[in-house]
């Protein structure tokens, strides 16, 4: 079984240790040493799941313990620091999004990896949703036949603040929060970009930073996607955190609705599906769907890691979405296309 040890125990990191405790049971991986720099949290954390093994400093952890892998929950700011220091340990490395608070950042934590040959993955999970793995075999089937047009979106008046406040806080908000998932699917259901254009609004007053975010991607196949990230959209039923997909393509076309309603319409009818993601023991309804992710990104971290084989959000292939958050601010400030590809 193959032991690793999480640094950050704030509000998300809980989710990232009750999917932990799950593959422990699966026989997979555990958990065996926690570290916060806030001893209050990293006590609750400890006694909740058993973990006794506590540190307030990454560095004193990581010559203490004999590790497998680094699991890094904490916000981006401190991530490169992180990835950097157990990478000098020869530690594989899965991190939380966004990956950096800079696309050099990045690059530098991806060269580090690279450079001490260890795996490095991005917790960038929302592509691991049942439901969104479901629309990419519908894709991968042939069901509509290709994809040329797509629409990727995730409308919410959910107070995400009560549970992070600090997200209130920065000059950049929905796009590196949240945008980057929905871009991440976009990728992952189109593939690449070529060219990028965005519009920003800030409407909450609460906020610094942008709250609604628009984004026209053309893709290096030649389809076209927009994806769409609110917080601030008030509706009779809410809809967090419940990313809707609508795809047409050369055969057919495939909506992901509300409540998780997937209708293909293809040469061979319409067919209708309920995709909704089960509710885990530990989970609670409405994050279940984003607490599933969790166990499934975990989940493929673990096999990865036993396979030898690079992971589907790999550090080098994570820079490929965080450029396209880079290329949304840049749109949004010039007014103009922005191709990803040349950051």
């Amino acid at each position: 079984m193959l032991k690793g040890a999480l640094i950050g125990c704030g509000f998300f990191a809980i989710n990232q240790l009750n999917a932990w405790r799950d593959i422990e049971n699966g026989g997979g991986a555990r958990i065996v040493a926690v570290c916060d720099r806030d001893p209050s949290r990293l006590k609750a954390a400890s006694e909740q799941f058993g973990i006794h093994r506590t540190y307030t400093d990454a560095a004193e952890m990581l010559d203490a313990e004999n590790l497998d892998f680094v699991d890094i929950a904490t916000t981006a700011p401190s991530h490169r620091m992180l990835v950097e220091l157990a990478a000098s340990h020869g530690l594989p490395v899965i991190c939380q999004k966004p990956v950096a608070p800079t696309l050099d950042d990045a690059k530098a934590m991806v060269a580090a990896c690279q450079a001490a040959d260890v795996p490095f993955m991005i917790h960038e999970n929302f592509r691991f949703q049942s439901a969104v793995i479901a629309v990419r075999e519908a894709i991968d089937r042939g069901e509509i036949g290709r994809p040329f047009w797509g629409r990727i979106s995730f409308r919410a008046g959910y107070d995400v603040f009560a549970g992070q406040p600090y997200l209130a806080e920065g000059e950049r908000f929905i796009i590196e929060d949240l945008g980057v998932h929905i871009l991440d699917i976009s990728r992952f259901l189109f593939n690449d970009v070529a060219s990028v254009t965005a519009k920003t609004q800030k409407v909450n007053p609460r906020v610094r930073g942008e709250d609604v975010a628009t984004m026209l991607l053309t893709h290096e196949s030649g389809a076209i996607s927009l994806v769409d990230c609110s917080f601030w959209s008030k509706r009779d039923k809410e809809q967090f955190p419940q990313t809707l997909i609508e795809i047409d393509g050369s055969e057919g076309s495939l909506r992901l609705e509300i409540d998780y309603r997937l209708i293909v319409s293809g040469p061979g009818g319409t067919r209708v599906r309920d995709v909704s993601p089960p509710v885990l023991p530990w989970a609670q309804k409405p994050w279940n769907n984003i607490q599933e992710s969790v166990l499934l990104i975990q989940k493929h971290w673990v096999e990865c890691l036993l396979r030898g084989v690079e992971p589907a959000t790999s550090g080098r292939d994570n820079l490929a979405t965080y450029a396209l958050v880079e290329a949304s601010y840049q749109s949004a400030a010039t007014g103009r296309p922005v191709d990803p590809r040349t950051l």
